[in-house]
C-alpha cells in the first residue's frame, strides 16, 4: 500500500483538482489564484486585482488584500503562507471566520497551482514589510518565509497591502502550458461584472502579443452586465430591472431585462461568484416566483381574463435576460465543477424576494410590465401553435415506423455509450460517410444545405422545418423544456460539414440549433465537430492530410524541399470513402473537437451576435476574431 503525502496527490491525479490536464486544466490554475483574490473584494478588502502573462510564460495575480497571513501557526509550526501553499484543505474558508462567502469552496486552489507548477513565487505586503517566498518542481520550499524590505509606498503615508502570486506551469504536468489571453479575459470581466465597482486589469507581456492592458471595471456590477449580454439584441424595453436582498448568512441580487427574442435560456446564474451552468436552487426560487408575480400583475389589471389559463413559465421566459447572483456562508454545489447548487435555504430566499421586490418593479414600471405580459401572451399563442406542429411531428415519424426519419443510416449496437451519429452535409457525402463509417456504432444522418436559423425563429414556425424534424426525430430526446437527455439515442451527435465557408455556415446554424433547443447536450459534452482536412500532399509513397492553412505552412517549415503538389480537398463530397475514413471518421485517426459551455452567458452573446439581426455587431465580431479563429470550448 502506498500512502500519498502533501501536495503529491496532485501531481499523482492531476485531473481529480482541476479537470484536465489540456488548456481547460492549464486555465483553472490562473481561475484559482484569480478566486482568492475576488473572495479578498467579496469580504470588502480588497479593490483592484492586475493579471500579468509574463514574457517568459509565467503568470502574475497581484491584489490589494489584507495579505495571506505570515505569523506562525502554533499547530503545524508554518506561516499562513507555507500552509496555504501546502497543505491541502488549509486556508481561511473553513472555520467561518476567514471569509462570509467564498468561491473557492474546497480550499484546495492555490497549494494545487503551486503543486502544478515548476516555480512558484508568493510575496506578501502585510504591516508595512514584504515577506517573500518560492517553491519550486511541484512546491518543494526553497527556504522558509522571509521579509525582503518594506512593503511599497501608497499614498503619502501608508504602506501597501496585498498578496502577489507569480507561477510558471509544470511542462511535464500540461500538454500545453500557453496561455490564452482571449479565454482568461472573458472570465475577468464576468468577474468584474460579478462584483460592482472591482477593478480588474490585464496585461500580456509575451512576445508577439497584443501588450497593451485592458482595464475591467462596472459600477452597475450586473446591471451592466445585462446590458452587455443584450447589446446585440433588440430591447423590449430600455430599463434594466434590479433588486436585491438579504437574510443573516446569505445575499442576492438580481438584475433583468427582455428582448423581442425568442430564447426563453436566458437566465445565467452564479455563486459566490462560481458560473452555475446548471442553475439549481436560486434559479428554481427565482423561475417559480417570477412566474407567479407576472400572472398575478396580468390578473390584477385584466391583461388575463377569468376564463384565460395561466402563462406557464416558458411564456414569461421567452426573451428574458437575467443575471442571478447569490452569495453564501456554506455553498453546497453538485460535485467538484460546481456547476449546480443545491442549497434549500436560498431558495427561500430569492423567491421571497422576487415575489415582493418583483410585484413593486412592475407596479412602479406599468408601461415595462405591460410589455412583458404581452410578449408573454404572445409566446402563449406560439406555444399552441407549437404543440400542434409538435404533435405533427410526432404523428410523422411514428407513421415512418420507430420514429425514425427515412435518411438516416442508423447503426446496429444497443449500447448507448458506443453509439455515435454523423450529420453530414450534403447527400453526395452522406453517401460516402455510409461507406466509410463502422455500421456498428456510426450512424449517418444527411442534411440539405443550411438549417432554419433558430435564433431569428419562434419554436411554432422551426417546428415545421423538415431539417430540424429530421434531427429531432433521429435524436430522440425532444427539445427545449421538454428535452430529456436520458432519452438520446446517441452519447456523441458529430457535426460533419465542409471545410469552407459555407461548411462553417452549417456548422454555426446546428451549434446555434442544439445550444438553444437541446442545452444539456452542450453542457454535458456531447456534441462534437468533425476536423476534415482541407489539403493533402504525398512524402514519399505516403499520403499526407493536413487541416488547414496553418498546417500547410507548419509542414512546409519542417519540410522546406518538398516539390510535391497539395491537393485542395475541396469538399466531403470529392473524397473517396476510404480517405473519409481515414481523416475523418476512424476513431483511431480522426479529430474531434468537443464542445462544451464554461461560461453561459457568453455564449448567449456570442450567438446574439452571429446568428441576430445586428449586422454591423457580427461584423466587428469577425473583423476583430478573424485573425484568432479557431474551434475553442464555447
Amino acid at each position: 500500500m502506498q500512502v500519498l503525502e502533501g501536495l503529491e496527490p496532485v501531481r499523482k491525479r492531476p485531473g481529480m483538482y482541476i479537470g484536465s490536464t489540456g488548456p481547460s486544466g492549464l486555465h483553472h490554475l490562473v481561475w484559482e489564484v484569480v478566486d482568492n483574490s475576488v473572495d479578498e473584494a467579496m469580504a470588502g478588502f480588497c479593490d483592484r486585482i492586475d493579471v500579468t502573462l509574463l514574457a517568459d510564460g509565467g503568470c502574475r495575480v497581484v491584489d490589494n488584500g489584507r495579505g495571506i497571513p505570515t505569523d506562525i501557526n502554533p499547530q503545524y509550526k508554518l506561516s499562513g503562507v507555507e500552509i496555504a501553499l501546502t497543505k491541502l484543505h488549509g486556508g481561511g474558508k473553513f472555520g467561518g471566520n476567514g471569509y462570509k462567502v467564498s468561491g473557492g469552496l474546497h480550499g484546495v486552489g492555490v497549494s494545487v497551482v503551486n503543486a502544478l507548477s515548476k516555480k512558484l513565487v508568493v510575496e506578501v505586503d502585510r504591516d508595512g514589510k514584504r515577506h517573500a517566498m518560492t517553491f519550486v518542481d511541484g512546491g518543494k520550499p526553497t527556504g522558509k518565509l522571509k521579509v525582503v524590505g518594506d512593503a511599497p509606498r501608497v499614498g503619502r503615508s501608508g504602506r501597501r497591502r496585498g498578496t502577489t502570486v507569480t507561477f510558471w506551469p509544470d511542462p511535464e504536468i500540461f500538454e500545453t502550458v500557453e496561455f490564452s489571453a482571449r479565454t482568461i479575459l472573458e472570465r475577468l470581466q464576468m468577474m468584474a461584472f460579478l462584483n460592482k465597482g472591482l477593478e480588474i486589469r490585464f496585461r500580456d507581456e509575451r512576445p508577439g502579443h497584443d501588450n497593451e492592458p485592458v482595464t475591467f471595471k462596472y459600477n452597475g456590477g450586473i446591471v451592466d452586465f445585462v446590458k452587455h449580454v443584450n447589446k446585440t439584441k433588440e430591447s423590449l424595453f430600455s430599463k434594466v430591472g434590479y433588486f436585491a436582498d438579504s437574510d443573516a448568512n446569505s445575499e442576492v441580487e438580481i438584475a433583468f431585462q427582455w428582448n423581442t427574442g425568442y430564447n426563453t435560456d436566458g437566465i445565467h446564474s452564479f455563486a459566490n461568484g462560481i458560473n452555475t451552468v446548471e442553475g439549481g436552487t436560486h434559479v428554481e426560487g427565482f423561475k417559480a416566483a417570477l412566474t407567479s408575480a407576472v400572472n398575478k400583475y396580468a390578473r390584477a389589471k385584466g391583461l388575463l381574463k377569468e376564463k384565460d389559463p395561466n402563462l406557464t413559465g416558458e411564456d414569461i421566459r421567452e426573451g428574458i435576460t437575467a443575471i442571478v447572483s447569490v452569495r453564501l456562508r456554506e455553498p453546497q454545489f453538485e460535485g467538484q465543477t460546481k456547476a449546480k447548487l443545491g442549497n434549500t435555504s436560498i431558495k427561500t430566499l430569492v423567491q421571497r424576494a422576487t415575489n415582493e421586490k418583483l410585484s413593486d418593479w412592475l407596479e412602479e414600471n406599468p408601461t415595462e410590465a405591460n410589455k412583458i405580459v404581452r410578449k408573454s401572451i404572445a409566446a402563449a399563442q406560439a406555444r399552441d401553435a407549437a404543440k400542434k406542429a409538435r404533435n405533427l411531428v410526432r404523428s410523422k415519424t411514428l407513421l415512418d415506423g420507430a420514429g425514425m426519419p427515412d435518411k438516416l443510416k442508423d447503426c446496429s449496437s444497443k449500447d448507448r455509450s458506443e453509439r455515435e451519429l454523423f450529420i453530414v452535409e450534403g447527400d453526395s457525402a452522406g453517401g460516402s460517410a455510409v461507406q466509410a463509417r463502422n455500421p456498428a456504432t456510426q450512424a449517418i444522418l444527411p442534411i440539405r444545405g443550411k438549417i432554419l436559423n433558430v435564433e431569428r425563429a419562434r419554436v411554432d414556425k422551426m417546428l415545421k422545418n423538415a431539417e430540424v424534424q429530421t434531427l429531432i426525430s433521429a435524436i430522440g430526446a425532444g427539445i427545449g423544456d421538454d428535452f430529456d437527455i436520458e432519452k438520446r439515442r446517441y452519447d456523441k451527435i458529430c457535426i460533419l460539414t465542409d471545410a469552407d465557408v459555407d461548411g462553417a455556415h452549417i456548422r454555426t446554424l446546428l451549434l446555434t440549433f442544439f445550444f438553444r433547443q437541446m442545452k444539456p447536450l452542450v453542457e454535458q459534452g456531447h456534441v462534437y465537430i468533425c476536423e476534415p482536412p482541407l489539403y493533402s500532399t504525398e512524402v514519399g509513397k505516403e499520403k499526407v492530410y493536413l487541416k488547414d492553412d496553418a498546417a500547410k505552412a507548419r509542414f512546409l517549415a519542417e519540410h522546406p524541399n518538398h516539390k510535391k503538389d497539395f491537393q485542395r480537398l475541396k469538399g466531403l463530397g470529392e473524397m473517396d470513402h476510404e480517405e473519409l475514413r481515414i481523416t475523418t471518421m476512424d476513431p483511431a485517426t480522426r479529430t474531434l473537437l468537443q464542445v462544451t459551455v464554461e461560461q453561459a452567458a457568453l455564449a448567449d452573446e456570442v450567438l446574439a451576435i452571429l446568428m441576430g439581426d445586428d449586422v454591423e455587431s457580427r461584423k466587428h465580431f469577425i473583423q476583430t476574431n478573424a485573425k484568432d479563429a479557431r474551434f475553442v470550448d464555447i
